[in-house]
């Protein structure tokens, strides 16, 4: 990850955004780093992802494995009307992840306790239509993701909608990755194996 965030840096002048580790991103089992690099105007960000070592195989293993190698694992698609977007791809065959309740719990206790905006979608819309929410004192993002596009889960859209934010929902990262780890298990690859430099965990 470090010689690909340096590639970004010192060929199209980069800089990091945002990063965090395992310590901050991990569940019972598996866990990543990432570090997002943003172009000079900050219009332009791309995440980097690496596994961290971790008691069961990670989503971005999975990716790396099925992919065969390193690659674009997701595309971020920004819209005017989040909910009428979503509708849309529902009726034409397009799935998208599961959220659990409990993350509109903690949303809601988030939203009670720090700063924003107030929302122009009631809370029970989001909720309806499995919408993630990130916000600071500024604005507001609404974000979903698809389900693997692809029989092998190598590829996923992001569908985004901003109200004067220009994070990229750093605030869902770990309860993302949750979701994504749900997903994976049931598609029988949250396995026990080896991580990294040869070294099997137990």
């Amino acid at each position: 990850m470090y010689n690909v965030c340096q590639f970004y840096k010192d060929y199209l002048d980069f800089h990091v955004f945002w990063c965090v580790d395992e310590r901050q991103v991990h569940t019972e089992y598996s866990a990543l780093k990432s570090t997002v690099m943003a172009s000079k105007n900050g219009i332009i960000k791309m995440p980097i992802n690496e596994p961290a070592i971790g008691r069961r195989k990670s989503q971005i293993e999975e990716f790396v494995e099925f992919h065969n190698g390193p690659g674009v694992q997701h595309i971020a698609l920004k819209t005017n009307d989040m909910i009428e977007t979503i509708g849309y791809m529902r009726t034409h065959g397009v799935e998208f992840i599961d959220v659990p309740d409990k993350y509109y719990e903690n949303l809601k206790k988030r939203l009670a306790l720090e700063k924003h905006p107030i929302l122009k979608e009631p809370l029970e819309v989001l909720k309806k239509h499995g919408i993630l929410v990130d916000f600071d004192e500024k604005g507001y993002l609404l974000q979903l993701f698809t389900k693997s596009i692809f029989e092998r889960p190598t590829f996923f859209f992001e569908i985004i909608q901003r109200y004067n934010h220009n994070g990229f929902g750093a605030g869902n990262f770990k309860g993302l990755f949750e979701v994504m780890e749900k997903d994976q298990e049931k598609r029988g690859n949250l396995t026990k194996q080896e991580i990294s430099k040869g070294k099997v965990l137990k």
